[in-house]
C-alpha cells in the first residue's frame, strides 16, 4: 500500500495542489446552506449609485460587520469587485449579526433585481458557508 495521496482520478494530490492550488481542491467540501430571503436596504444611499447597474442574478455578495452607532448588527453587502451595494435589513439583521460575531462565514447571492420606478428592488438569499 502507497503512502501517497492520490486524487480520485489516480493522481497525486502533492501535484494537483500545486497545480490547481489548495482552495480549489477543497471546493468541493464547502456549501452554501441557504437561510433566509431578504433584500438590500439602503441602495437609495449610495456614494456611488452606479453599482446598482453591475448587479445581476446569481451575483455571489459578501457580508460584512459593521461598526454602526444606528444598528449595533448592522451587516453590510459588498458586490464580488467589493463595491458597497447596502444593508441587511434592520429587522432581519440580529441573527445573521450574532452567527458572524460568533465566527460563522455568511454570504448571500442576488436572487431578483428589478426596477420599482426609480428604486431598484434586489432581493437575496443569505447562506451559512459549511466547511
Amino acid at each position: 500500500m502507497t503512502e501517497e495521496l492520490i486524487t480520485t482520478d489516480g493522481g497525486s494530490l502533492v501535484a494537483a495542489a500545486r497545480e490547481k492550488g489548495l482552495g480549489e481542491l477543497f471546493q468541493p467540501l464547502i456549501r452554501e446552506i441557504h437561510l433566509f430571503d431578504t433584500w438590500v436596504a439602503g441602495t437609495t444611499h449610495l456614494e456611488d449609485p452606479s453599482v446598482l447597474d453591475t448587479v445581476r442574478e446569481g451575483d455571489k455578495l459578501t457580508l460584512r460587520r459593521e461598526d454602526n452607532k444606528f444598528d449595533e448588527h448592522a451587516i453590510l453587502i459588498f458586490t464580488g469587485e467589493n463595491r458597497r451595494l447596502g444593508y441587511i435589513p434592520e429587522k432581519d439583521n440580529l441573527v445573521f449579526a450574532r452567527l458572524m460575531d460568533a465566527g460563522k462565514c455568511l454570504t448571500a447571492r442576488v436572487k431578483k433585481h428589478e426596477m420599482r420606478g426609480s428604486f431598484h428592488q434586489i432581493t437575496i438569499g443569505i447562506c451559512l458557508v459549511d466547511f
